[in-house]
């Protein structure tokens, strides 16, 4: 009997598993399919196409965009990492107050409305007289990204054995020496997921960008203005090919992953 009812409750659970999958995949699978739709219409299938690829690749606003959004997410993401992770090193050898009050300030920025830190960038922008364009959208990422970095990697500065950085010290190694060598190796698993969910968040980020820039546009950006008179089938195509090389490169990773904690 209790072994129809623990049944009963795994397929439950199995179902239920499988129906928010299909509720999170299902758009992202039409998309898939309409991209290689003949028709412009995402009401009827007309055919097997690659036309819309190849008019991706010979579109040279999209083009732009694409190359905008990928420079501010990569640099943003690098530059986040870097200042996110020297962050989270201060704020794990404060004391019990002001450890508290910082994690409270970046919990306080990860909680804000992006429309709130959009407008207040502009609006600092401004008054700096910095002009609106891709430096602008790049500090924009760059800020609101390192609250995430800091909250990735300080989970591993927790799980690492406090003494291993003072006995490098005892051992002759300069304070610089310690950190690369000790303190980096033992976290960099929280600094590659910072820097990827850096990334990701900048790579599909609209309010803040729309909010600190003018002539310069992001995918997002673009595909807003586009959609006020009918998306183009071509940024299916890119969105496409951007889940594809999302999706590779999160297995990639995780086969290392899974590879270094074997070793």
């Amino acid at each position: 009997m209790k072994k129809k009812v623990s049944g009963a409750g795994g397929f439950f659970k199995r179902a239920y598993l499988g129906l928010v999958l299909l509720f999170l995949y299902a758009p992202i699978l039409t998309l898939i399919v309409f991209s290689f739709n003949a028709s412009k219409s995402r009401a009827r299938w007309d055919g097997f196409t690659l036309d819309w690829y190849i008019q991706l690749f010979q579109d040279s606003d999209i083009l732009s965009a694409l190359y905008v959004t990928l420079a501010v997410a990569v640099l943003g993401a690098v530059l986040a990492t870097i200042l996110g992770t020297m962050g989270a090193i201060g704020i794990h050898s404060m004391g019990r107050f002001g450890k508290g009050l910082w994690m409270n300030v970046a919990n306080l920025s990860m909680l804000t409305p992006d429309i709130v830190i959009g407008v207040s960038m502009m609006i600092l922008f401004i008054f700096c007289k910095l002009e609106l364009g891709f430096l602008t959208m790049l500090l924009a990422h760059v800020t609101f990204n390192i609250p995430y970095v800091i909250f990735s990697v300080l989970p591993k500065l927790r799980q690492m054995n406090a003494h291993a950085y003072e006995a490098a010290l005892d051992l002759g190694a300069s304070p610089g020496q310690a950190l690369m060598k000790i303190v980096v190796p033992e976290i960099m698993p929280g600094i590659v997921s910072g820097a990827i969910l850096a990334f990701t968040l900048s790579l599909d980020d609209f309010v803040i960008s729309f909010f600190t820039t003018s002539e310069v546009q992001n995918l997002s950006i673009m595909i807003y203005s586009m959609a006020k008179r009918g998306i183009n089938p071509t940024i299916n195509a890119l969105s496409t090919l951007m889940f594809v090389s999302v999706m590779v490169l999160l297995l990639v990773l995780n086969k290392r992953s899974s590879l270094i904690e074997k070793r």
